[in-house]
């Protein structure tokens, strides 16, 4: 039996070989997380890193990493080019409400833990809409509210029981999926034009202001806030206007969506 030190040692070597910190090292990273894969299970990627964006992931030359390194067939198996995958697919769907590694076929999604959000969403034509009959999922959940999503698939398209490499490396999987497209991400936000709203890049609110906006993100008006926090109506203005200025917001709304996209709003379960 392996030592932990053996265990530890193979884990960082497989996730250095999946590391991205740059964009020349995308294309090395994505071969190694289809060989790493390939060696454990008999599975194919799809991955996204951002399921809110039409490009798909390319590596420093332009060159679709899915069909380049991933093994799609661009003339016949080209889903990166559907623009509504997102928004149909029940996949990339279910990581807006997950962020553990779960495997889905048509029966549901299999989870490590219960997730009510999930069985809400509606399976009816599983495989036309997910383009598989079973999936294993990683969501990827980064910074200012992106998320991306790396499926791995069966090769063998009758396959819709993916439970066994569910159980067996399904964390693996996750972990290497969330270094690549973590990376990814990263150095692709060196590109030029690529803009991220104008956020700051060292922003601090007081609790105050946070206070304020969390009850504006629920929709309560100003006066509405200054009876909740039993503050004066102009106070109220003045600390959602002062995190405005803060995160170089232009008006009320894109305040808020900024300091959610920053973390500072939390979610309402």
């Amino acid at each position: 039996m392996a030592s932990a030190t053996t265990i530890a040692n193979e884990l960082g070597q497989r996730l250095d070989a999946v590391t991205v910190t740059s964009l020349a090292d995308i294309g090395r990273a994505a071969e190694a997380l289809r060989d790493i894969t390939a060696d454990l299970a008999d599975l194919r990627i799809a991955a996204w890193d951002n399921i809110a964006s039409k490009q798909p992931m390319c590596d420093a030359e332009g060159r679709v990493l899915a069909a380049s390194v991933f093994g799609w067939c661009p003339d016949t198996e080209c889903w990166w080019t559907d623009s509504r995958l997102a928004l149909s697919s029940p996949l990339p769907r279910a990581c807006r409400y997950e962020s553990d590694p779960f495997w889905a076929n048509a029966q549901g999604f299999h989870t490590r833990q219960p997730n009510r959000y999930l069985d809400q969403i509606s399976l009816h034509d599983f495989e036309k809409r997910a383009l598989t009959r079973a999936a294993i999922v990683a969501p990827v959940h980064l910074p200012f509210g992106q998320i991306g999503i790396v499926n791995f698939n069966s090769r063998d398209p009758a396959r819709d029981d993916l439970s066994a490499e569910y159980e067996s490396h399904g964390d693996l999987l996750s972990l290497l999926a969330q270094r690549f497209v973590a990376g990814y991400a990263k150095a692709n936000r060196t590109r030029p034009n690529h803009g991220r709203h104008n956020l700051p890049s060292d922003c601090q609110l007081t609790k105050r202001e946070v206070e304020c906006l969390r009850w504006a993100s629920f929709g309560k008006t100003d006066r509405e806030i200054s009876l909740i926090l039993s503050r004066s109506h102009a106070t109220v203005r003045f600390h959602i206007q002062n995190a405005g200025e803060k995160l170089h917001a232009v008006n009320r709304s894109q305040t808020i969506f900024k300091a959610a996209q920053l973390g500072f709003l939390g979610v309402a379960a």
